[in-house]
């Protein structure tokens, strides 16, 4: 077997990360002191360990063997009224560096495509929200991408959530966003400015 072709291919799965970097970082861990190598494989092998997927937002915490909900889930002071649906874990971590939004979260885990490709969990979205709407939830603000993806991932869940529009006000971000944006991407003031200009759809 080559390690270094196997390790390459591997790494070539990640995100935005082709077969070439995949390769130059197989170059790198192999220039790298052997102890660094060691820490970077405790810290893969501590993924499966010590990170947990909340049961209620879905987004990936760091979580004792007890615990079930992260802790944005569990802290009372935060604002039941609103439910945040955002795609990715890294959305929900730029909303909160933006220091506006104290309600809740619930993170979808990617987005629908044109083509019919992707997937969100649609299922998962039903129970919480009508877990929350016995909860006093009142807002649903639908903080997607700026993209085509975003968009037609926007719709889809209008559509989904039709039965409830009778008790559910839906919000989307405001276009503090610029047309084609990420929210992963996008810098505090920016998302702030969506925030407070979000808008009923």
């Amino acid at each position: 077997m080559d390690h270094i072709e196997e390790l390459a291919r591997a790494l070539a799965r990640f995100p935005g990360i082709g077969p070439r970097q995949g390769k130059r970082f197989v170059y790198y861990l192999l220039s790298a002191p052997a102890d660094e190598r060691k820490r970077l494989s405790e810290l893969v092998t501590a993924l499966g360990k010590d990170v947990r997927q909340c049961s209620e937002c879905m987004r990936f915490y760091n979580g004792g063997n007890t615990a079930t909900i992260c802790n944005y889930c569990s802290d009372k002071t935060r604002d039941d009224s609103l439910l945040m649906l955002v795609e990715k874990d890294q959305d929900l971590s730029a909303v909160e560096r933006a220091g506006t939004y104290k309600g809740r979260y619930f993170v979808l885990g990617g987005v629908l495509t044109l083509s019919g490709k992707g997937a969100i969990r649609e299922k998962e979205l039903f129970k919480i929200v009508e877990k929350k709407l016995k909860n006093n939830l009142k807002e649903l603000v639908l903080a997607l991408s700026a993209t085509s993806e975003g968009e037609h991932t926007t719709d889809r869940i209008r559509e989904l959530l039709a039965p409830y529009r009778d008790h559910l006000k839906l919000s989307e971000l405001g276009r503090g966003l610029a047309t084609g944006s990420e929210l992963e991407y996008s810098d505090a003031e920016t998302l702030r400015a969506a925030l407070t200009n979000r808008k009923e759809t």
